[in-house]
């Protein structure tokens, strides 16, 4: 349900008063238990995750003068970790004000959410995943995105409602316009027709992984992958930017970012290249080294890399993504496969691989391949790099400083600068 009510139709309710009682009643078996509070504030959107021991009944709805998001769970007691909600809120949140709780009827918890501007609310439940019980999401999308040309807003908005075509973009998206014919020549011989592709400046596409709601690995001191990896990649984004690349990342800021959508944003950049940096985790914590991973959509090469590529690709079950109903549209990105860009995507690999091999010691001495999800793009040659153990103790110290990300990012830039440079001369 999402309808806007006026404060007469909310005053003539009677139980739709904002005044909150809390009912003390014993918890009888079956009835959902609040686990768990989160918010992730971000400029694209910001999350609110409510977990629980059951899955979650609920209806919303929104108020304005002042603009309110109000949602009712049904069946529920009010507990002291829901009551805690408000201390989750970041005064720097750009959709969320304050939020209040309380027990508003016998067997329903209110809560209000005060927003600082017009949301697009989209609420949907996710079932138990990983080390997550029953999740109710809240996902609070500018209602007039401050950018209407940001690539990523019109992804992430078309990917809730469905629209994200097998072309990696909105389904409204124009399609590119072929370039004008050059004119001829006085001796009436048409001139040699441009390289587009490197006639630029080379487009790069950094994709942290994991974010927001996706942790990604933890070591054992606390360190999450993905603030581990956001730190590496905004430290490869300076260093290639040095270089006059043009670089884009799938996010800057603790945020989940589907997979398909960071596939489908590389596309519509129209990126040279795709970089996926991680910081995973092994069953065994003597498990060390770095690693650089290619697509392979027919097995993986080694134990370790299936293992990897299960857990990257079980991002949206942990992230959670609202599915559509279609299975067609929710795999369209999905269920790209490379064809030529699988040789490039190795020699980018090797390259990268030579470079990070000086400041760390290899997983192996040679690529890995499996079947990771946003290594799918079928006309971008993409790379996963899997700059060291979390679970490894010796590793999860070198990633806690500084001095390995910068080292990282060095290598990473080089190994594509001697890429770049060796496929700029193949096509000339």
């Amino acid at each position: 349900m999402d309808k806007k009510f006026t404060r007469r139709q909310i005053i003539r309710s009677a139980a739709a008063g904002l005044l909150f009682t809390v009912t003390p009643a014993a918890f009888a078996k079956g009835v959902p238990q609040f686990v768990a509070v989160r918010i992730w504030p971000a400029s694209a959107y910001s999350r609110i995750t409510l977990e629980s021991t059951e899955k979650l009944q609920y209806n919303y709805f929104t108020l304005d003068n002042p603009r309110r998001l109000v949602l009712d769970l049904k069946g529920v007691q009010l507990n002291s970790v829901l009551q805690e909600i408000n201390s989750k809120v970041q005064r720097s949140d750009p959709y969320i004000g304050t939020i209040r709780v309380g027990q508003n009827t016998a067997d329903t918890v209110r809560i209000v959410i005060d927003l600082k501007t017009d949301v697009n609310p989209q609420l949907f439940t996710l079932a138990p995943v990983a080390n997550f019980k029953h999740r109710l999401v809240a996902d609070l999308y500018p209602m007039h995105a401050q950018d209407a040309n940001d690539p990523l807003m019109a992804l992430l908005e078309d990917y809730s409602n469905g629209k994200i075509s097998s072309r990696g973009t909105g389904a409204d998206t124009p399609p590119v316009k072929k370039p004008p014919e050059p004119p001829a020549r006085a001796d009436n011989t048409p001139p040699a027709a441009p390289d587009r592709r490197h006639s630029r400046q080379p487009v790069i596409v950094l994709d942290p992984g994991h974010g927001g709601e996706d942790p990604g690995a933890i070591g054992k001191s606390g360190l999450r992958e993905k603030d581990v990896v956001l730190s590496i990649a905004r430290e490869t984004k300076k260093r290639m930017e040095s270089l006059g690349y043009k670089v884009h990342m799938t996010r800057n800021e603790d945020v989940f970012i589907p997979l398909g959508v960071r596939v489908a944003k590389a596309r519509k950049l129209r990126a040279d290249l795709f970089i996926s940096i991680h910081a995973d985790a092994f069953t065994s914590p003597s498990a060390r080294g770095t690693g650089v991973y290619t697509l392979s959509t027919r097995g993986a090469s080694s134990a370790a890399a299936k293992l990897l590529a299960q857990t990257q690709n079980n991002a949206d079950a942990i992230g959670g993504v609202r599915t559509v109903g279609n299975k067609d549209v929710d795999s369209a990105i999905l269920d790209m496969t490379q064809t030529v860009t699988n040789k490039d995507s190795e020699i980018l690999g090797k390259r990268v691989l030579v470079e990070l091999g000086k400041y760390n010691k290899l997983h192996k001495g040679s690529l890995d391949q499996a079947n990771f999800a946003v290594l799918r793009a079928p006309d971008i040659p993409s790379i996963l790099v899997e700059t060291a153990f979390l679970s490894n103790p010796e590793e999860e110290r070198k990633l806690s400083g500084m001095t390995f990300r910068h080292q990282c990012a060095d290598a990473i830039t080089a190994g594509v600068k001697a890429y770049l440079s060796v496929a700029i001369l193949a096509r000339r």
